[in-house]
């Protein structure tokens, strides 16, 4: 980092950006554009690797692959995505303690770089490694980047619903590009091809974040909530044993026959049920939390489970359903052949067209637009369609060699891309305005906790996928999701009592 004014951790300026930023990207904040550009290429790399990541599971040894069978390969990649989360209350913890948030987005990229270059040598070993790096640096990057979003706005500025929702289409721009570029390397070239595009392309994103620091409020370097020297020595000294200890013992595990990659998923999904738990009793208990704050945990908690819900369908875009389409959907077009991981980029499209679109509704409606809580009920609502879709496909088959159209999958994306970006962008958006001071950057490690419970339920539910006929598997948990959205509408009223200053 520069030694300039601007950059100095004791220099006020270095908490906001430039006056003249505030209008300056589509009468946004600039730094939206700085951080909406990181995004880009942190989706591009992440689902762009994790729409082929099943399929590299599923596949023969032979090919190149891990040869786990359909339900293990989607357990095994629904795991991941919960350590993942399960990482991201570290890194908010880290960020408000330690290492300030633009420094943590910052280490984040770079771990997520090399996991992803990692992943580009094929070994097995590689891969293990790769994930992990991944995961970490995902843990420090995601609670932290949606967190400095929210900072470039007043907690009543109108404009912070359709902001977040100009920032998710960012993201999906990303999301749309890496399956493809991912994707056909995948299957033209060999997977770990496919992972090699995805370290280049989170390298772009680090340069442009780094050279758009200007423009982004709380880019100092010090923590905001800093623990004193003496107390940040030991924090770090515990950290680095935890990690040393945690590693040997897992090594000692898995020599011993222990540790089995069957049992390292389940106790994923074991802390991924209890950590929510411990977390929102701590926040509730804080003597830094106040009476007027905790009332608004309150309401959250019920975002919290929407958010899971919804979710859980979501992240089965990147698995069950990829798994389908690699066997039972067609992937030609007007004579046009396409890999199955394409299919995931359809979600990434849909999002990008509609994004902007839910953005300038919301805008033109102004205080008018639905409460955040019923957006989140729509949006899993609409989540849980896009599987309820998928009964009509699957039925009436008496074997499965069939094929059903393209169309299919590409509707169901339609659905959930739409439900995805009605409650996202309203969930991270409520979350930075619902946030009690003292635990900024890990609400958004609450919220993202949400995901870990959703990989973490799903890391069980999808090792029946296979066993149980496809119509039952996508009608039970759709209908799961559209019941939840219903009860979140039944508790609107309730909702919009108790969510103030969330409109």
């Amino acid at each position: 980092m520069s030694g300039t004014k601007t950059d100095t951790p004791d220099d006020p300026a270095a908490e906001q950006p430039p006056p003249q930023d505030d209008h300056a990207f589509f009468g946004q904040p600039r730094g939206l554009l700085t951080l909406s550009g990181l995004e880009v290429w942190e989706r591009f790399s992440f689902l762009g690797m994790q729409a082929i990541l099943v399929l590299y599971f599923a596949d023969s040894v032979a090919n190149d692959g891990m040869g786990m069978s359909a339900g293990n390969a989607a357990s095994v990649s629904a795991a991941y995505g919960t350590l993942v989360y399960l990482v991201s209350v570290a890194g908010g913890w880290l960020a408000d303690r330690i290492l300030g948030s633009y420094r943590a987005v910052l280490y984040g990229g770079i771990l997520i770089a090399c996991g992803h270059y990692a992943m580009a040598v094929p070994t097995a070993a590689a891969t293990w490694i790769g994930l992990g790096l991944i995961s970490a640096g995902t843990g420090l990057l995601k609670p932290n980047v949606a967190s400095m979003v929210g900072k470039l706005y007043r907690t009543d500025d109108e404009r912070r619903d359709a902001g977040f929702a100009l920032y998710y289409m960012g993201i999906n721009i990303g999301a749309f590009l890496g399956p493809l570029i991912t994707g056909w390397l995948g299957d033209h070239k060999g997977w770990h091809w496919g992972f090699s595009a995805a370290a280049v392309g989170m390298t772009f994103g680090l340069i442009q974040y780094v050279l758009g620091r200007r423009h982004l409020a709380g880019r100092k370097h010090a923590a905001e909530f800093a623990l004193p020297p003496e107390g940040m020595r030991r924090a770090v000294r515990l950290i680095v044993l935890g990690i040393v200890v945690v590693a040997a013992l897992a090594v000692l595990l898995s020599l011993g026959g222990w540790l089995t990659l069957g049992r390292f998923v389940d106790l994923l999904t074991l802390i991924s049920v209890i950590a929510p738990v411990v977390y929102f009793a701590v926040m509730f208990a804080s003597p830094r939390v106040t009476a007027e704050e905790r009332g608004r945990l309150r309401p959250y908690v019920v975002l919290f489970l929407a958010s899971m819900a919804f979710n859980f369908i979501l992240f089965q875009a990147y698995s069950t359903m990829m798994l389908l389409a690699s066997t039972n959907a067609e992937t030609s077009i007007l004579g046009f052949h396409f890999p199955a991981s394409w299919y995931a980029s359809a979600l990434g499209a849909f999002e990008v067209a509609l994004a902007p679109v839910v953005a300038a509704v919301w805008a033109r409606m102004g205080p008018r637009q639905p409460h955040a809580s019923n957006k989140i009920a729509f949006g899993v609502i609409l989540g849980g369609l896009s599987f309820l879709l998928m009964v009509l496909p699957t039925s009436g088959h008496s074997g499965d060699s069939y094929k059903m159209a393209a169309w299919w999958i590409v509707g169901s994306y339609l659905l959930l891309g739409l439900g995805d970006i009605l409650l996202e962008t309203s969930g991270m958006s409520a979350t930075t305005k619902l946030a009690p001071r003292a635990f900024a950057s890990q609400t958004m490690s609450l919220w993202f906790l949400s995901l870990a419970l959703a990989n973490g339920i799903q890391a069980q539910t999808v090792k029946v996928y296979g066993k149980v006929s496809n119509p039952a598997y996508f009608g039970v948990n759709g209908a799961i999701a559209v019941f939840v959205g219903i009860a979140v509408i039944v508790a609107a009223p309730w909702l919009k009592r108790t969510m103030h200053p969330v409109h």
